[in-house]
C-alpha cells in the first residue's frame, strides 16, 4: 500500500511540473481586454500586467521601407495595404479602442523596453519579393538592437526565408516555424529552435510534440481559446499557448 501511494504522489508531483512547463502567450497581445485592440501598446500593457510569458505582435515592412504592427495585410474597412502603402498613411489609422492608431516597431519597443517582466514574440510577415524579406530582417534587428530588447525577443515567421535570414543575423536568438508544413526533424536540420504550429496541425500530428522534445525543440501552438483546447494541449506537452484570452489559460494552469 505504501508503495502505492508513493508512486501516485510521484504522478500528482509529474503532473504538476508538466502544467508549470507551459508558458501563455498573448495573441497579438491582451487585445480582448476592456479598452484594448490587437496589436496596439494597449494590448502589450494589458499583457504585461497579468504577468504572461509573452506578447506576440506582427511586424510590416511598408513600402517606404518602415516597420510597423498590425496583423492583416489590407487593413479592415480600407483600401491600404501594409506592404504596398506608406508608413505615414498607414499609422494614421485609428484602432477600434478608439484612442490609438497602428504604431510603427520603434513606438512598440519604447514600450517593450520599460516593460522588462514580458517576452516578445515577433512575427515577421511574409512579404511579396524574398530581397524585402531580408531587408524587413536586417531593419527588425537593428531596431531590436536600438531599443535594447533583442535579448528577450523571440522570432516568428511563416516564411523559410525571413527565418533563414534571422538564423544568419541573429543565431543565438530563438526562432520558430509556423507554416506547420515539416516535421520536426526538418526544423532541427534549419536549425531552428522550434515548431509554432496551428491547433490544426499539431491535431493532425499530435506525435511532433514528443518528436520536437526529443529533438531538444520547443513546441508552441496557436490560437488555443476554449479550456476544452487549453486542456488538450496541456495534456499533450507543450512548452507555449498563444492565446486570445490569457487570463482564462492562466487560470486553467493554476
Amino acid at each position: 500500500m505504501r508503495k502505492h501511494l508513493v508512486f501516485a504522489a510521484a504522478l500528482l508531483l509529474t503532473g504538476g511540473a508538466a502544467l508549470a512547463q507551459t508558458k501563455v502567450i498573448a495573441h497579438r497581445g491582451y487585445w480582448t481586454a476592456p479598452g484594448s485592440a490587437q496589436n496596439s501598446l494597449t494590448s502589450f500593457s494589458k499583457a504585461d500586467s497579468i504577468g504572461v510569458y509573452g506578447s506576440e505582435i506582427d511586424v510590416w515592412l511598408t513600402a517606404d521601407d518602415r516597420l510597423i504592427v498590425n496583423h492583416d495585410r489590407v487593413y479592415k474597412g480600407t483600401g491600404i495595404d501594409m506592404e504596398r502603402s506608406k508608413a505615414r498613411e498607414i499609422m494614421q489609422i485609428v484602432l477600434p479602442n478608439g484612442k490609438e492608431n497602428i504604431p510603427s516597431l520603434d513606438q512598440y519597443l519604447d514600450l517593450v523596453a520599460s516593460k522588462p517582466d514580458t517576452r516578445l514574440i515577433l512575427e515577421m510577415k511574409s512579404l511579396s519579393d524574398l530581397n524585402r524579406e531580408d531587408l524587413a530582417a536586417e531593419k527588425i534587428v537593428r531596431a531590436l538592437r536600438r531599443h535594447g530588447v533583442l535579448e528577450r525577443t523571440d522570432i516568428i515567421a511563416f516564411s523559410i526565408n525571413a527565418c533563414l535570414a534571422f538564423k544568419k543575423l541573429i543565431p543565438d536568438t530563438k526562432i520558430y516555424y509556423l507554416n506547420g508544413d515539416l516535421p520536426p526533424k526538418s526544423i532541427k536540420k534549419l536549425g531552428l529552435a522550434g515548431i509554432d504550429y496551428s491547433m490544426g496541425a499539431l491535431r493532425r500530428h499530435p506525435e511532433w510534440v514528443k518528436q520536437a522534445h526529443d529533438l531538444g525543440l520547443e513546441v508552441n501552438v496557436w490560437t488555443v481559446d476554449s479550456e476544452e483546447d487549453m486542456r488538450y494541449f496541456i495534456d499533450l506537452g507543450v512548452d507555449y499557448i498563444t492565446t486570445d484570452y490569457p487570463e482564462r489559460l492562466q487560470a486553467l494552469l493554476k
